[in-house]
């Protein structure tokens, strides 16, 4: 169901679109399929050069994104060529061919999203403009206890939440966190062979960015839970008991439309050692 807030930005955006239009003369061409906070288009500036035309709705996950883009720069994410943080509306990088890294097996995915990550997570010097994780998981666990009467499982929802609280506290490193890198948000491109597409930037500790990629593979986790968490924790340098944690944390406890029990959160639950 679509939320007021959605609904007010969905009917300002054609004229938001003209705006930008005319502002930055750009000619727009069809726009791209999917996405449901964004509206996003191929453009062609006045010189002809090609870039990416996005305008952002406002929500809590993606409130910086503009200034994330601005932190990392191009490395290793799309340019930004231009932006009005009061619209969310930004030019960036055209990724050509634009494949996404769904296209290769997830081992490889593993690899480059590691890569990835490691060269994202920087500290930002203050004063910066970046909210705590700690911001979003509690947001998080607002909207899962005003869910409280659909939840199928109390007790491992209330771990989920006791968790989100805890690892966010307890982090000894806190770094600027993508937190929504997974193989859909990493296209090819000729600058770099693949760039990152759509941060949502937090502060806080990186064993939260692994999960991402790790929830948008539920076979493998499925299947086997253990060592598919631990190779993705090993690739990232990260710990391992501490990368499952959050992983069960986000898979029993983000707020949902369904919460009827799929079994993953069981398996992620089950510690090292007693399968």
């Amino acid at each position: 169901m679509a939320s007021p807030e959605w609904t007010a930005w969905r009917a300002r955006l054609p004229g938001l679109i003209r705006e930008l239009q005319r502002r930055w003369r750009l000619t727009i061409e069809a726009p791209f399929d999917g996405g449901t906070c964004s509206w996003v288009a191929p453009i062609r500036l006045a010189d002809g050069s090609r870039a990416v035309l996005k305008i952002g709705m406002p929500h809590v996950e993606g409130a910086h994104e503009i200034q994330g883009l601005r932190f990392w720069d191009g490395d290793p994410t799309v340019r930004l060529f231009a932006a009005d943080d009061e619209l969310g509306a930004m030019l960036i990088e055209r990724c050509e061919p634009g494949t996404s890294l769904r296209a290769l097996a997830e081992p490889e995915q593993d690899v480059l999203i590691a890569g990835l990550l490691r060269r994202l997570w920087r500290i930002p010097v203050s004063p910066h403009p970046f909210r705590p994780l700690s911001e979003m998981t509690a947001y998080w666990s607002d909207e899962t206890l005003a869910q409280a009467g659909r939840w199928t499982d109390p007790g491992l929802v209330r771990e989920g939440l006791r968790l989100f609280e805890e690892l966010a506290r307890s982090a000894s490193a806190q770094v600027l966190l993508a937190t929504d890198l997974h193989a859909g948000n990493v296209l090819r491109a000729v600058r770099e062979p693949w760039l990152v597409i759509d941060p949502k930037p937090f502060v806080g500790d990186p064993a939260y960015d692994a999960t991402q990629h790790l929830l948008n593979c539920r076979a493998r986790l499925r299947a086997d839970p253990q060592d598919t968490i631990d190779r993705f924790a090993d690739l990232l340098e990260l710990d391992r008991e501490r990368v499952r944690l959050w992983l069960f944390a986000r898979a029993a406890a983000e707020p949902r439309e369904d919460w009827t029990d799929d079994g993953l959160t069981r398996l992620i639950r089950v510690p090292p050692g007693r399968r």
